[in-house]
Parts: C-alpha cells; sequence; structure tokens
C-alpha cells in the first residue's frame, strides 16, 4: 500500500502554505479596513488590522508545530477543532495585548475593551469555520486521490505481472530435459518472484528489490546464455532505506525485452546503484539493435516503476529514460528522506 505516514498538519508547515496564511491574512485586514471608516483613517486601521491578523495566523502556526506530535495522534477531524480552539485561544490574547497596548489611546473600534474582544473573537470563529470547512473538504478529495492512486498501481502491476510467468515458463521448458537442476532452480526463483510480486505496491528494502531483479536476470542469464552480460556496480554495504516494490525489475525485464533480446549478438546490460546524502539513484544502461523495433511495451513497465515512485515519494522522485551514446538508459532517483524506512 501507499504510505500514508504524513498527517494533515504536515500541509501547514510547507512554504506554499505558512505563504497562502500570510497572504490571506493580508486580504482579511483589507476587508476590515474597507469598513465604516475610523476617526484614524482606513490606512492605519489596515495597517493594526494586518499586524493583529498576521500575529494571531504565525503565533497560531508556532502552536501548531510545537504540538504536531499530540495533534498527530488525534483522528483528523478532532485535530481540527483542536487547531480552532487554538485559532481562538491565540485570537483572544494578541486582542487582548493589543487593547492594553493601544486601546486607551484610541477612540475607535477599540475604545470599548469588551465589544473590541467580541468582535475579535467572532471574526476569529468565522475564518475558524470557513477553514474547518475548506480542510475537510481537502482532505477528503486527498484522501479519494491516493485511493484511485492504489487502484491504478495495482491495475499496472496486474498488466506486468505476466511477463514473470511468460518469460520464465519459457525458460523452464527449454531446460527441463537437458539441464534438470537449473529448470528447477528457476521454478524456485519464480516463486520467489511471484510472492514479491502479489504482494502488493508497497515500499520494501532496497536490498530485496534488488535481490528481486538479480533473480530475474539470473533466469534471463540461463535462457540467453553468452548474450547476456551483465554488470553489477552495488556499494558493498546498501542503507536500510525503502523502495517501491517491482521499481527496479521493471527497468530489468525492459532492458531484456527491448535491448538485449533484439540484438542477434546479445549485449551488455549494467546496473549501477549510488547512494549520496540527498537521495539513491538507480541507473539501469543496455545496448540497443541499430534499428529500434516497436517500444510500446517499454510503456508497461516503465509507468509502473514510475507511478510507483511518484506515489511513494509525493511526486518528488522520479524517473526518467533516453538514449544515451546509442544505449538505452533508464534512471531512477529517490530523495532520501522519502527512501527511509
Amino acid at each position: 500500500m501507499i504510505d500514508s505516514s504524513p498527517t494533515p498538519l504536515d500541509t501547514l508547515f510547507r512554504p506554499q502554505a505558512i505563504g497562502a496564511t500570510l497572504l490571506a491574512g493580508e486580504a482579511l485586514a483589507l476587508m476590515v479596513a474597507m469598513g465604516p471608516e475610523p476617526p484614524e483613517g482606513r490606512m492605519i486601521l489596515f495597517g493594526l488590522a494586518s499586524l493583529a491578523i498576521q500575529w494571531v495566523a504565525l503565533a497560531t502556526l508556532c502552536a501548531l508545530y510545537l504540538l504536531r506530535r499530540a495533534l498527530s495522534r488525534m483522528s483528523p477531524l478532532r485535530a481540527a477543532w483542536a487547531c480552532l480552539v487554538l485559532l481562538l485561544a491565540m485570537t483572544l490574547l494578541v486582542s487582548l495585548a493589543s487593547w492594553n497596548l493601544l486601546g486607551q489611546f484610541s477612540n475607535g473600534p477599540m475604545a470599548n475593551h469588551t465589544g473590541f474582544v467580541a468582535r475579535m473573537l467572532g471574526l476569529g470563529l468565522v475564518v475558524g469555520l470557513i477553514g474547518l470547512v475548506i480542510f475537510q473538504n481537502y482532505w477528503r478529495s486527498r484522501q479519494l486521490a491516493v485511493r484511485a492512486k492504489q487502484l491504478e498501481l495495482e491495475a499496472l502491476q496486474a498488466r506486468i505481472r505476466p511477463h514473470f510467468l511468460f518469460n520464465t515458463l519459457n525458460t523452464g521448458a527449454a531446460l527441463v530435459h537437458a539441464r534438470p537442476d537449473e529448470a528447477e532452480r528457476v521454478l524456485l526463483d519464480l516463486a520467489d518472484l511471484f510472492r514479491s510480486a502479489l504482494r502488493g505496491p508497497e515500499p520494501i528494502p532496497l536490498v530485496e528489490e534488488l535481490a528481486l531483479t538479480r533473480r530475474y536476470l539470473e533466469i534471463e542469464a540461463l535462457r540467453f546464455g553468452p548474450r547476456l552480460q551483465l554488470s553489477w556496480q552495488v556499494p558493498d554495504a546498501l542503507p536500510n532505506v525503502r523502495v517501491p516494490s517491482l521499481s527496479i525489475q521493471p527497468l530489468a525485464e525492459n532492458a531484456i525485452r527491448h535491448g538485449i533480446e533484439r540484438l542477434p549478438q546479445g549485449g551488455r546490460l549494467e546496473i549501477d546503484v549510488d547512494v549520496a546524502d540527498t537521495g539513491i539513484t538507480v541507473t539501469v544502461t543496455n545496448d540497443l539493435p541499430a534499428l529500434p523495433g516497436d517500444s510500446r511495451g517499454h510503456a508497461v513497465g516503465l509507468a509502473s516503476a514510475r507511478e510507483r515512485v511518484l506515489a511513494m515519494t509525493e511526486h518528488r522522485g522520479r524517473i526518467d529514460a533516453d538514449i544515451e551514446d546509442g544505449r538505452f538508459v533508464a534512471r531512477m532517483w529517490l530523495p532520501a528522506e522519502t527512501s527511509r524506512p
């Protein structure tokens, strides 16, 4: 299943959300200033309203960030109501502080202590309720989008599973009489491959995904013999990170089916794993025929792997594919912060 560890509050702490909150605060201050003109003038009212609203917004965001662990243990709806209560509490504190600092010198709306605080709380309540409705719609649509993505990934996975079966059974059938021991190993590897494939599109350890890819390539090496030249460049010590299941193996399968298989003399397939502080890069490179044939088959494996990476990393990871120096190169990159267990 898709990793759902991010909480609803995480959205509030992104730069885009903070910027939108500040802009919405300025818009609210402008609406307040467009009311009946106070004795101090509209510009002064706009400045005071902007200052108060931004203090309330920033103080609420800071409090939510400090309380994020406790709020994350609540259900999304209860956390939203807790945020509303916190917004009203910050509005009350800012209102009291504003009146104590400026109210005694004002002849306008701030002259009446109780009325000023009540108006500020009423304004905060209206804004909070509107935000609560927006949040509920956003979270519901996000859950529906996640579910739709899961169904899409499962459909893509169902399309790629037959390649495991057909290629491996053909290899086993060719070996069953001449080399029965190797045919038995092919069937055992097939069982491991299907066990991994049937688990669904969930994150798995990088070591396990590489082992799955090795099993697939061992099966193909029996089928192609010396026509398939394999090269692995993998660090001796791999970090304990997770990658989408069936993300590297389809890249290797595409390299076989649309590269090595079309070359009468065979070719070279290279898999390189590079681990850096910023993320993990897995590169699969294969030789290509001089006149490439129909490449529509690339779409299944690449689309399946790409969708898994995008879903797991919230569109921060990527898979790029291109022809470089006459060879087909598929490169998967995962950001470090999304690949940790």
